[in-house]
């Protein structure tokens, strides 16, 4: 630990086999605008079988060689997100105010974190409010995608795909419960003891619950954004949606205030077209039409923004799947405990 001098900002980016996204990852961050000597890289890797740690420490020695940010590298036991943040929490230096949460899948602009800080400032200096977080845009990754993951890409940039939760294309600066790639201020997130080790997924959903349960404001901006993998296999994309929904649920009843009627239309459809084909109705088929309907336009739109034909058979396959799989999740975490993923 150090004394007042120090970075005041850290980025905190928990990792686990993830050679494939780190090195630019890691790039992105060193190559900042704002001065080095004002943040560092804290990476917490959860046992890695690949190459992830070797490339992490090759760009220590490069940031080291340039005049960059500290980089430190600490392992993490516990494998999952919630433990590595709060390592985090526990070992930065004391000089650390404000702690960015990053995922080593992503990477950020060069201004990124200078912006972030500006507008952090101008909130503190224009409000009387305890701010707590400040999210910001998740865009899509830069490289090169194959066609299931611009599928993915498109039903994630759909309204019918992304609610109101880290993947929303919102606009402008505005409170909100559920920011995304926060800035949290280190001295309320440690007023509330940090992540919930208990939630494998939706653990920042859920220190937001808590956070603004105890009167702190949660902010997002579109001044800067993150690009993000997001999947690239649909395997893996069944397997996000049932996990998301499943670790919703178990946000929702802990956290009254998270619930979203739209979460829950798709079952509510489902069960409206049961109960009409089971009472006979002539025309059952109605709202399975409808959707298909809304689906399709959506499609087509798509297609034409992107350019891309295969869009139109895509999309609606890759947001079918998501409500099934989404909804499937949510009913299940009703009936089991959790347990940890393995969708990456």
């Amino acid at each position: 630990m150090v004394g007042s001098k120090g970075p005041i900002l850290a980025a905190v980016i928990p990792t686990l086999n993830e050679e494939e996204y780190i090195g630019e990852c890691l790039n992105s961050l060193i190559s900042q605008s704002l001065d080095s000597t004002k943040y560092m890289i804290m990476v917490l890797d959860g046992g890695s079988s690949d190459n992830t740690t070797r490339i992490v420490n090759e760009s220590i020695d490069r940031s080291k060689e340039i005049g960059g940010p500290k980089i430190v590298i600490l392992d993490n036991p516990g494998r999952h997100v919630a433990e590595a943040r709060n390592i985090a929490l526990d070992s930065l230096p004391t000089s650390v105010t404000l702690m960015v949460e990053l995922i080593g899948h992503c990477t950020v602009p060069e201004n990124h974190l200078e912006k972030r800080l500006e507008v952090w400032n101008n909130l503190v200096n224009e409000s009387d409010k305890n701010i707590a977080a400040l999210g910001v845009k998740v865009l899509p990754s830069t490289g090169q995608k194959n066609v299931v993951e611009t599928w993915i890409e498109s039903a994630l940039s759909s309204k019918l795909g992304s609610g109101s939760g880290q993947f929303d294309n919102f606009s402008g600066i505005s409170k909100t419960k559920v920011p995304a790639f926060c800035m949290h201020s280190r001295k309320a997130v440690e007023s509330v003891d940090g992540w919930d080790t208990d939630f494998i997924t939706s653990q920042d959903s859920d220190l937001s619950m808590r956070l603004i349960k105890e009167g702190y404001e949660l902010y997002r901006t579109d001044a800067t954004f993150v690009n993000m993998v997001k999947r690239s296999s649909f395997t893996s994309w069944l397997k996000m949606g049932y996990r998301y929904g499943f670790w919703r649920t178990k946000t929702n009843q802990k956290h009254k205030m998270r619930i979203s009627k739209r979460e829950f239309l798709p079952w509510f459809g489902f069960l409206i077209t049961v109960g009409l084909i089971i009472s006979g109705f002539q025309f059952w088929f109605v709202p399975l039409s409808m959707y298909s309907l809304v689906l399709l336009v959506e499609a087509i739109n798509f297609s034409l923004k992107w350019r891309n034909i295969s869009i139109i058979f895509g999309l609606p396959l890759c947001l079918i799947s998501l409500h099934i799989t989404f909804s499937l999740g949510l009913l299940m975490g009703y009936f089991r405990k959790g347990k940890a993923s393995n969708d990456r």
